[in-house]
């Protein structure tokens, strides 16, 4: 399998892209960190990385999936990089995975991957975002784009991409004690 992507620009937000690489690799899936503008990111909340690659380092067909966490003043700065946008509206063409979570959505949008889908984000991003379809779910998964709303939801959201690459997302959330957190909710083989 390609690698998948996880984006990250100076600002991200690093509890959701710290957790989407490491639930990714615990399923065995090959998880990036890709930078930005440099293979030395800083997040927002001043947490300092060194990057697998840099975005030259990359391209659409050598990617299995591209993932962009929220954050500011990341996700602007995605914004703002004519080659985020180029590889995400390539990849989109070639139908390959693109997901996105808190204002991440607005990137996809900026690189025409929400028309006529259905998506989240962040709750307020959707006056931000001029197409597709908002939904307040959790996680929306239309065709090969994955959406979800911030910090709190990104377990779910990592969890469905390992879904949606094929691999078995109920092995990783019961050896991570998922279920543990929820009161409610028992564990399931």
């Amino acid at each position: 399998m390609n690698p998948i992507a996880v984006l990250l620009a100076p600002g991200f937000e690093e509890a959701e892209a710290l957790t989407i690489v490491d639930i990714l690799r615990r399923a065995s899936l090959p998880a990036e960190t890709v930078g930005v503008g440099g293979t030395e990111v800083t997040g927002g909340h001043g947490i300092t990385l060194r990057t697998d690659k840099s975005l030259e380092e990359i391209s659409a067909d050598s990617l299995e999936m591209a993932v962009i966490p929220g954050g500011y003043p990341g996700v602007d700065r995605l914004l703002e990089s004519p080659e985020t946008i180029a590889l995400l509206r390539e990849m989109n063409a070639q139908g390959k995975w693109l997901a996105a979570i808190c204002a991440g959505p607005r990137v996809l949008d900026k690189a025409g991957a929400l028309e006529n889908r259905r998506y989240t984000a962040y709750p307020s991003q959707e006056a931000k975002i001029s197409t597709g379809t908002h939904c307040g779910d959790i996680v929306v998964k239309d065709g090969n784009i994955i959406t979800s709303r911030g910090p709190a939801t990104v377990y779910a959201f990592a969890y469905a991409l390992v879904d949606a690459l094929g691999r078995d997302s109920m092995a990783v959330k019961n050896r991570m004690v998922y279920f543990n957190a929820f009161k409610e909710v028992e564990a399931h083989e």
